[in-house]
């Protein structure tokens, strides 16, 4: 019979100390605000760095997988050097030729070219293009990019310099709106092109802007048009064959262009190689400078909230001396105070937690509107804030705690 009545008192115990710490919390109600408002700022800026980080990783892996495991890319002067007076057009038919007939496992050569700066007009609907990209037959293909209707540019297209064109997705619903654009006219300045094709949203950023904001035409009917140099190009997109041997696909493709372009031991390479796994480890690097600058933002809110804890709770302790001495007179013992001032602090930062994360989640949502964070909220980040809150109420609650069980009953009556 002890041993059951025992057990029923050991399990109303953590009701009871939510009980007395919520009253003890309510009757400092100021003093309650301003700790759970401290910790709060640091929770949102835990729940801002896990939802970034964790939304930066899957635009990593959107990046890559657009890119594809099984290509390269090669744009003309080495973007790395970035030395005074590079020259950036360094690719050429002629390299195009070559990779097409020497490189083995190469099955895809899609030179590009870009201008921005023109503006795309349908009847009275106008919109200014950030990139429109000249390139060759199978574009669509090249970039393992689907149409959501029409065709891809073709050989022919290419050959004649037809005033055919793609559209992305996002140029083709602010010309056409709900229309399908396929068959249409639309002027770019002044050049007349016939949609052909219209490509499917993918919500990536590129050079320039949205890569759905584009119009893709053949490479011949931009630089014929637009007066641009007919004989280089600024990028290469190669697709291999063998996705698996792609460090023997990009050395034979660097060899190759550096024969084409009579390239000494001694001289470095005019063009740079990207390929999907250079692509992740350089996201990869922005994604640890964005961790340690979030990471450093957030330890600095985190202590300075657990900080406003602890003095709030020392004050808390010297001005509450009589109630703990009433408490110890009347048989509290030191560990029921102890664990009364604790759950006091976690009480605290718990609910300091939940106000975080609606915070951080609102802040993220504006960042993430602007343009300039990727968030990704997920449970981890609900479980994370939860823990975090947890530990600073213990770790920075723990010693006025202390200090409270230690108080001689007798002197603290007194109000000593």
């Amino acid at each position: 019979m002890m041993a059951w009545s025992s057990l029923i008192e050991i399990l109303r115990l953590p009701g009871r100390l939510l009980r007395m710490a919520a009253a003890a919390l309510w009757a400092y109600k100021l003093r309650s605000a301003f700790v759970v408002c401290g910790v709060a700022l640091g929770i949102a800026s835990l729940t801002i760095i896990v939802a970034a980080v964790d939304g930066a990783q899957r635009k990593a892996l959107e990046i890559v997988s657009f890119f594809g495991p099984d290509a390269a890319f090669v744009l003309g002067g080495d973007i790395r050097s970035r030395a005074v007076g590079q020259r950036n057009l360094t690719l050429s038919w002629d390299d195009t030729r070559a990779i097409r007939q020497s490189l083995p496992g190469a099955y895809l050569v899609v030179p590009m070219r870009a201008k921005s700066g023109l503006t795309a007009h349908y009847l009275e609907n106008q919109r200014e293009i950030p990139i429109v990209v000249g390139t060759a037959a199978n574009y669509a293909e090249a970039w393992n990019w689907p149409l959501s209707e029409g065709r891809d540019l073709a050989t022919e297209d290419v050959e004649h310099g037809a005033k055919v064109c793609l559209i992305g997705d996002t140029a083709a619903r602010e010309l056409f709106g709900n229309a399908s654009p396929i068959g249409r006219t639309l002027f770019l300045d002044r050049v007349p092109l016939q949609v052909i094709g219209r490509l499917a949203y993918r919500g990536l950023s590129g050079g320039g802007g949205s890569i759905d904001d584009r119009i893709i035409l053949p490479i011949t009917t931009l630089t014929q048009r637009f007066n641009m140099s007919r004989k280089y190009f600024r990028a290469l997109r190669v697709k291999f064959r063998d996705a698996a041997n792609m460090p023997a696909n990009i050395e034979g493709l660097r060899s190759l262009l550096r024969h084409q372009h009579r390239l000494g031991p001694g001289d470095k390479d005019d063009f740079t190689i990207l390929t999907a796994d250079e692509i992740l480890k350089f996201l990869s690097m922005l994604k640890g400078g964005l961790v340690i600058f979030l990471g450093v933002t957030a330890l600095v809110a985190v202590v300075v909230g657990g900080f406003v804890l602890a003095n709030l709770f020392y004050l808390s302790v010297a001005e509450r001396t009589v109630e703990i001495g009433l408490k110890m007179a009347l048989g509290a013992k030191k560990r029921a105070i102890l664990l009364q001032i604790l759950v006091e602090a976690v009480v605290l930062t718990l609910l300091g937690a939940l106000l975080g994360m609606a915070l951080g989640m609102a802040m993220g949502q504006l960042l993430e509107r602007l343009g300039v964070l990727q968030i990704l909220f997920s449970w981890k980040v609900f479980f994370l804030s939860l823990a975090a809150a947890v530990a600073i109420g213990v770790l920075f609650g723990l010693k006025p705690a202390r200090q409270a069980a230690a108080l001689d009953p007798i002197a603290a009556l007194k109000g000593l």
